[in-house]
């Protein structure tokens, strides 16, 4: 089995010696034992494991929810299946209040493009009035 640094680890993984010490303080990863050394040393499997972290993250699960992934493995498939349906859930809901703020600042948009008296913007107002 390798033996690798946390700085080895980092590099391999794609983060911060920085974000695998805070992994480790919230209990994402174990922290190796400090051997007589001095240095503690990592297994490809911790890289393997931040690695799902961080794709975990780019779908969108927040720490705690991929604490929980980690925690069911890979037996749990009913489980985690409602996890990421929840998660699906929540995406289509900011999804929907994008696609809401984006239908608004076309408005706003158009509504300043439209001025052609230039005695106040339209945008200004809109925000200062609560629209």
């Amino acid at each position: 089995m390798d033996k690798l640094t946390i700085s080895t680890v980092a590099q391999k993984a794609g983060v911060g010696v920085e974000t695998i010490r805070y992994y480790q303080r919230i209990g994402l990863i174990l922290e190796p034992a400090k051997p007589a050394s001095g240095y503690r040393t990592y297994a490809v499997q911790d890289v393997q494991q931040i690695q799902f972290i961080q794709r975990a993250k780019k779908l969108g699960f927040s720490l705690v929810e991929i604490k929980i992934l980690l925690s069911l493995g890979e037996g749990s498939c009913d489980q985690t299946k409602q996890l990421a349906s929840s998660k699906l859930d929540d995406v289509k809901g900011k999804i929907k209040d994008l696609r809401a703020i984006a239908n608004t600042l076309e408005t706003l948009i158009n509504s300043c493009e439209d001025n052609s008296s230039n005695t106040s913007c339209p945008i200004i107002e809109a925000i200062s009035q609560g629209q």
